[in-house]
């Protein structure tokens, strides 16, 4: 009787016909997911850092009106959508920002053109969603804060 141990192959020898068509393509996916996560977060970290949308936030804020339906702080809630161009000092931006506070929530409209350090503003206002009510942002009215009927 022959007793002689069997050498086993090592775990590379044995499973490299399926691990390198797996390890590619899972080092793909995971490569192409990383970049669209990067791309994402950069654009809308972009948006944040722009003057139109923190001068609408800052006018939300202030509004007397708007702190009664939403109260305060009004802050961003969810993913910033719009455009943000920058061309040879010629910029642009229109930007709607989902916005809560603690009393309810609306969507902010901001549309504007700039060039170098300037913004001009054509559009800033807020839709609530409790009354679909439109507020416009760019005039200096008082409005009359309406007492709580609920």
């Amino acid at each position: 009787m022959d007793n002689e141990l069997i050498k086993e192959e090592s775990w590379w020898k044995r499973n490299w016909k399926w691990f390198v068509p797996l390890g590619g393509c899972l080092t793909m996916i995971i490569l192409f997911v990383v970049f669209i996560g990067s791309v994402f977060f950069g654009v809308t970290n972009a948006l944040e850092k722009s003057e139109p949308y923190q001068v609408a936030l800052e006018k939300a804020n202030a509004d007397g009106y708007i702190t009664e339906q939403l109260g305060t702080p009004i802050k961003k809630d969810g993913v910033i959508q719009g455009n943000y161009r920058w061309n040879n000092g010629q910029k642009s931006a229109e930007i709607k920002v989902p916005v809560a506070g603690p009393k309810g929530s609306g969507l902010l409209y901001v549309n504007a053109t700039g060039e170098d350090e300037e913004w001009t503003y054509t559009e800033m206002k807020l839709s609530l969603d409790k009354t679909a009510e439109v507020i416009d942002l760019m005039e200096n009215v008082e409005r009359e804060i309406a007492p709580d009927n609920y």
